[in-house]
């Protein structure tokens, strides 16, 4: 990888958040395998502009994401390309655990007997993040679950499936616009592990530079294309 800005450890079960400008690419990593990365994105200059998941799914005919996709925000803009992904496929529809399920799932660990291995839910890291940039609870909606696959069954019932990622699996996020990215490595909500054990990533910053006419992402739909030129005229103005 060229240009590396910066890159930094988030172990399993915390939270991070930070700004990625337009024009540079996040790679998440799995250094363990079956990591989960649940994600939130916000106009870092508007932050009532945030990901839209319905928008996201609609747009592009599909209930997950991979290489050639998109996060869309609620103005039809968008956040981030997917440039590249060694995993395939990203849960779009399940959400975050909150601090009942991790109890009732793993039992109780807090931060005065525990310390930082205490036992965080997805909704709880997000809103410590969230805290940061003045937003709350009326802002969190429905995440992107990096590295994490989630299959239909027959029956209409979600069921998680382990090993979708391996370790030194990659996702490339090419960020279009000044974003807020808000990050939590808790386990995803229908993770069956019996144990408290979520994956450690790393998360790396590096230059993008310009994006190609014939941009995988850009061409994946007519939708996408309206979407990069909506993105790019908010900046031209």
């Amino acid at each position: 990888m060229q240009d590396i800005l910066w890159e930094e450890i988030i172990p399993g079960g915390h939270h991070w958040s930070g700004i990625v400008r337009r024009g540079n690419t996040l790679t998440l990593t799995d250094l363990e395998g079956d990591a989960n990365v649940s994600a939130l994105f916000y106009n870092i200059e508007e932050k009532l502009e945030r990901y839209n998941m319905p928008d996201t799914l609609k747009a592009q005919h599909t209930a997950f994401l991979t290489k050639g996709n998109v996060c869309y925000s609620d103005m039809g803009r968008i956040f981030c390309s997917i440039t590249a992904d060694t995993v395939g496929w990203h849960d779009t529809i399940c959400g975050v655990s909150d601090a009942a399920l991790i109890e009732q799932k793993y039992g109780k660990a807090d931060f005065q007997s525990h310390r930082n291995d205490m036992y965080r839910s997805g909704k709880d890291g997000l809103l410590i993040e969230l805290g940061k940039w003045g937003l709350g609870k009326r802002d969190l909606a429905p995440t992107v679950n990096f590295f994490s696959k989630i299959v239909a069954g027959e029956d209409g019932v979600l069921s998680y499936q382990p090993g979708n990622s391996q370790v030194g699996d990659t996702v490339d996020l090419r960020f279009e616009m000044n974003t807020l990215v808000v990050l939590s490595t808790s386990p995803h909500p229908l993770d069956p592990k019996r144990e408290y054990q979520p994956a450690k990533i790393k998360i790396t910053a590096s230059r993008s530079g310009n994006v190609p006419a014939d941009d995988v992402c850009r061409n994946h739909c007519p939708q996408n294309q309206r979407g990069f030129i909506n993105t790019e005229r908010y900046y031209a103005s």
